[in-house]
């Protein structure tokens, strides 16, 4: 066997192939295909060296991090999802682990304990010194899901009676150890909560003034409360990071528009994984085990498979009408799919309302009225047109059955996939759960019954 040849430095994109060969080719490497291999690191910039990591396996990803100086170990390690930092976590060592785990922020060392092990958590944990232990632990008190858990305890607390110049030398002096400048909470000698400012008014402000003559009435969220919904509200305004605040309006930390992003990016990964059947994978796709890729998918597929049990009994029901009009059976996969495309395509525009928070569940009759009507306009659209074929190609009663079969299918797929987010979101469930896989096959049981009937009516059997 010839052994790989080691990085060359001739150009990027060169490197990162070289180097993707050599941890591809043996798990054991010489020390000095490691040092070249640092060298060729060195060369890429931290993007590519982080999305170099994210296509490795834990054990080579770790390779790679101790090859980094620690500066850019520590910066490529914090981009990672939680779920690729944990593997990485148990394939390195233990003070590797220790001083990458310390320089995290406080909301990122809490969403890698998430995803770790409980063993392997209390260790890391035992490695921090106590004051960041116990800002840790404050934040690991919230419920998952809440805004406590991705709020920034780092910020500079001001009150009123400050002077504007001391708060800029204040600021200069503690910057590099705040989660942001840019957004200063205003609080009484209680800490409560009692006003905002920011840099953009620090530099505005007239010689002498205090904090007090420039801040404003602030936008504030609670720790307790849900963080997706915050973000998307957050988002949604000009606000680069808003306090955060306990029951007695006391400030407890600073959630940030950097923060609230991954928050919605994290929601939008697992509603889209969901609406396709799947669990939302915690880590990059190239990273994660196929065992890991099974489980994500094979529990939807199951519970999908039992429910279209309900299809092959409908057609059980009518299989002498079946056997009579034969004809009727070319006609199912075009039924079917289109009351599922239908009840899709409403299932995802409301789950998309409720999220950006278009609407509630006090507008479920609204929404209701709202899709009968876009079920019942695309039904006579495409009824028209099935009608008109299905009479040229076999009868006028075959016609009528497809058409009118059309209409009620798209009317009451339509208004079924409206309906199903919003009741998914009053008892508390995820509503893309309720979506595409699920809707598909109700329309496809429902429908087929609306179909026969139908069918059976107009011919007389």
């Amino acid at each position: 066997m010839t052994t790989p040849q080691t990085p060359s430095l001739v150009n990027e994109d060169e490197a990162i192939y070289e180097l993707e060969k050599v941890l591809g080719a043996r798990k054991d490497l010489e020390p000095d295909e490691l040092a070249v291999m640092q060298e060729a690191l060195e060369n890429l910039s931290l993007r590519q060296v982080i999305e170099l990591i994210e296509r490795q396996p834990s054990k080579r990803g770790a390779v790679l991090l101790r090859l980094l100086a620690p500066q850019r170990a520590t910066a490529a390690f914090d981009a990672l999802d939680p779920g690729h930092q944990a593997d990485i976590v148990g394939a390195l060592a233990h003070e590797d682990v220790t001083d990458l785990f310390a320089a995290l922020g406080v909301e990122d060392r809490v969403q890698l304990l998430d995803n770790l092990p409980a063993e392997i958590a209390d260790q890391v944990m035992s490695g921090l010194d106590e004051e960041e232990r116990e800002s840790t632990n404050a934040l690991m008190g919230y419920e998952r899901g809440t805004v406590g858990r991705h709020m920034s305890p780092d910020v500079l607390v001001v009150e009123p009676a400050d002077g504007v110049e001391g708060v800029v030398d204040k600021l200069k002096a503690e910057a590099e150890n705040l989660e942001t400048i840019y957004t200063l909470p205003v609080v009484d000698e209680d800490r409560v909560l009692i006003g905002i400012t920011g840099l953009k008014d620090l530099f505005a402000a007239n010689s002498g003034a205090t904090i007090g003559d420039i801040m404003h009435e602030p936008a504030w969220a609670e720790a307790t409360d849900d963080a997706e919904g915050t973000a998307r509200w957050f988002l949604s305004t000009h606000h680069i990071a808003i306090p955060v605040v306990d029951a007695d309006h006391r400030l407890v930390g600073i959630f940030t528009h950097d923060e609230a992003q991954d928050v919605i990016e994290g929601a939008d990964n697992e509603d889209h994984a969901r609406q396709g059947g799947s669990e939302a994978l915690n880590k990059p796709y190239l990273s994660t085990p196929v065992v890991e890729l099974f489980r994500s998918r094979v529990v939807w597929l199951l519970v999908l498979a039992v429910s279209a049990i309900l299809t092959v009994q409908v057609l059980d029901v009518f299989e002498a009408t079946i056997a009579e009009v034969t004809v009727l059976s070319l006609f199912i996969p075009l039924l079917t799919g289109t009351g599922g495309n239908t009840g899709n395509q409403a299932a995802t525009t409301v789950t998309r309302a409720l999220a950006l928070g278009d609407v509630r569940k006090r507008d479920i009759a609204k929404v209701m009225w709202r899709e009968c009507r876009v079920g019942l306009t695309l039904g006579a659209v495409l009824g028209t047109i099935g009608f008109a074929l299905a009479w040229v190609v076999f009868s006028q009663e075959i016609g009528i059955i497809i058409g009118a079969t059309l209409l009620c299918i798209c009317t009451m797929s339509a208004t079924v996939g409206g309906l199903m987010p919003i009741l998914a979101k009053a008892i508390g469930a995820d509503p893309a759960v309720f979506s595409n896989p699920f809707i598909s096959t109700f329309c496809d049981a429902t429908g087929l019954v609306v179909y026969f009937f139908i069918a059976k009516t107009v011919l007389g059997i």
